[in-house]
């Protein structure tokens, strides 16, 4: 049952930082002098994400993937939470599905840092949450009969791999943009 509102939370949270983006982008479009709210300093700014290429990889801002997308992952989590039975294909679909966007994250998460020179809050909720949502559809689509090695392990270490992955997150912001962090101090 943890799991099934850890899919609805997730699938709001992610929602919602996708609904805030796509306002914002609407607003900036509107108004090219305004300033997004999640404008934060240099470093953490939105406004210059938004304004790049990579934040309409398919000629849409990617925002309205995240509304698709986290919208099927709410109404996921909320049948989970009312127990009604969802087929172990479709979990292995949504695995697949969200395997894929942690995919398109990570080259989002790329261009931020390396490309673009900013990185976006709301973003970065968005690349927390299909990372946890991840662990979670492996969980659900992986067979409880499963004896191979590496998927046990994997398994029993899947939240050990999630930590170190936003530690790893934290310290490639912290290194990109350490000449910045530093005059804070």
């Amino acid at each position: 049952m943890g799991r099934a509102w850890a899919v609805l939370i997730a699938g709001v949270i992610g929602l919602v930082a996708s609904l805030t983006l796509t306002v914002e982008k609407i607003r900036l479009l509107a108004d090219p002098g305004y300033v997004p709210s999640c404008n934060l300093n240099p470093v953490l700014s939105c406004g210059p994400v938004m304004a790049t290429p990579q934040a309409s990889v398919f000629g849409f801002p990617n925002p309205l993937m995240g509304i698709v997308a986290f919208t099927v992952v709410a109404v996921t989590g909320v049948l989970a939470v009312a127990k009604i039975e969802l087929p172990r294909w479709y979990w292995f679909g949504l695995t697949l599905g969200t395997l894929a966007g942690a995919g398109f994250v990570h080259w989002l998460i790329f261009q931020s840092l390396y490309r673009i020179g900013a990185v976006c809050p709301y973003c970065m909720v968005v690349w927390a949450v299909t990372m946890a949502l991840l662990v979670v559809f492996a969980g659900f689509a992986r067979r409880p009969d499963a004896q191979r090695f590496i998927s046990q392990h994997l398994h029993r270490w899947r939240w050990t791999l999630v930590a170190l992955w936003f530690i790893a997150l934290f310290l490639l912001i912290f290194l990109r943009f350490q000449d910045y962090w530093l005059t804070l101090f």
